[in-house]
């Protein structure tokens, strides 16, 4: 734990990677929700299954994904531990299809004690905030949560770190040999361009990874 936020009330208990995204939620609404997920996800759209399926999303933020996936009949839990992200997220995409979790990696203690595992495993934007430590302990958690033949997404943020944030370097190497380890079997390595223009102009890239739990079809 890295300190706290308050909202509302409430003290709510600040966690490790989530700096900065609590004091700037109403722009990151903006800004997120401005573009499409087909848009975000193009590099993967061709790995997403097309029978509604199960779908973990973690770090759901303001519900974009979850709520596409939902849209789309899949069954969706929804993972984000910033309640100023969650609570709006939850408002702005209502949905029957999408159960919210107060949980965080590298533990998902919550999503764990539940025993649910999952088609297609989502970490958009998340990887990064994670230091060496807490992503050794993450990935065999990752792992148990995927079903055999199923799938993770990883999309990792690379480049300059904005002021207030907790990110790390993390090479697209080390992330395949964690989950080697682990028995998924990696079957995209692409770097992508920023969407944002001004992202781009600071040099913002992103490495997209996915995994197939088992051998590769």
């Amino acid at each position: 734990m890295t300190g706290s936020q308050t909202f509302g009330r409430r003290h709510v208990v600040q966690v490790s990677g989530t700096e900065g995204y609590a004091e700037e939620a109403d722009e990151l609404f903006k800004q997120y929700e401005s573009i499409a997920f087909a848009d975000a996800h193009r590099t993967v759209l061709h790995l997403i299954p097309t029978m509604p399926g199960r779908v973990l999303d973690i770090g759901s933020g303001t519900g974009r994904d979850a709520a596409w996936f939902a849209g789309r009949g899949h069954s969706v839990v929804a993972v984000e531990p910033t309640v100023a992200m969650r609570l709006p997220a939850m408002a702005l995409h209502p949905s029957p299809r999408i159960d919210w979790l107060n949980d965080s990696l590298p533990d998902l203690a919550l999503l764990l004690s539940r025993g649910e595992t999952f088609d297609l495993v989502m970490l958009t934007a998340v990887w990064m905030h994670l230091d060496q430590a807490q992503r050794r302990r993450a990935m065999p958690n990752l792992a148990s949560l995927v079903r055999a033949r199923g799938t993770i997404i990883m999309k990792i943020r690379h480049g300059p770190v904005p002021p207030g944030r907790r990110m790390f370097e993390v090479s697209a190497e080390e992330t395949i040999n964690l989950a080697r380890m682990q028995g998924l079997h990696p079957v995209l390595n692409v770097r992508t361009e920023s969407s944002q223009e001004r992202n781009r102009h600071a040099g913002v890239s992103w490495i997209n990874l996915a995994f197939v739990k088992g051998k590769a079809p």
